[in-house]
């Protein structure tokens, strides 16, 4: 394998791809919600929720679309509020039974992309859960073309061997695994601008 590719055994993938790019790159924070949060271990569903700020108020930095959704909010509650207060003024969470985003007809990023403002974005992931909906959104994206980027540290499932496969199997579908950190200062891509000293501040 080329020293500047790297994926699978089946896929590669160019190293300029790894990092998303502030043109054409959105936000996508799923099913953040109030029962599914508290079934989280607390430690871990802190830890989460304070990154997944970090990347709502890093992609608010840059202008980049934010979308927002909520798995059945009759049982599982709305988006936690400290995040639904976190996010921008247009994005209303929208709701869905599917597990995947995708799945939903009306939702911005259905699998149906023709026509659509967003296709050709590079998608970056967080939320719950990492096994399931985040996941199955993510392997839909990808079946129809789209970059993929999932915050390792911003995606939780109430049990840790989930949240691990969940990342496996994205991995071996050729989404591009990251951190916060790795994803909030690739979009900064240099440290002489106010926006480097905000976004510092928040990853303290």
């Amino acid at each position: 394998m080329d020293q500047n590719e790297k994926g699978s055994a089946n896929q590669t993938i160019p190293v300029t791809t790894l990092i998303p790019k502030r043109e054409n790159t959105l936000l996508l924070v799923v099913d953040v919600q109030e029962r599914l949060m508290a079934a989280m271990p607390e430690q871990v569903a802190g830890n989460v929720l304070r990154n997944i700020r970090i990347l709502v108020e890093t992609a608010g930095e840059f202008g980049l679309p934010v979308l927002a959704t909520e798995q059945y909010p009759k049982g599982l509650g709305l988006t936690v509020a400290e995040l639904r207060a976190a996010l921008p003024g247009e994005t209303r969470p929208f709701e869905k039974l599917a597990f995947s985003c995708c799945r939903e007809p009306a939702f911005p990023l259905s699998a149906n992309l023709a026509g659509s403002r967003f296709s050709g974005y590079s998608v970056i992931l967080c939320g719950a859960e990492t096994h399931v909906c985040v996941l199955q959104t993510a392997l839909d994206l990808l079946a129809v073309g789209l970059r993929v980027f999932v915050a390792a540290d911003a995606v939780c499932s109430r049990v840790k061997l989930n949240w691990k496969l969940g990342l496996d199997l994205m991995h071996l579908a050729v989404a591009v695994i990251g951190s916060t950190e790795i994803f909030a200062f690739g979009l900064l891509g240099a440290a002489v601008t106010e926006q480097f000293k905000r976004i510092s501040r928040l990853v303290k």
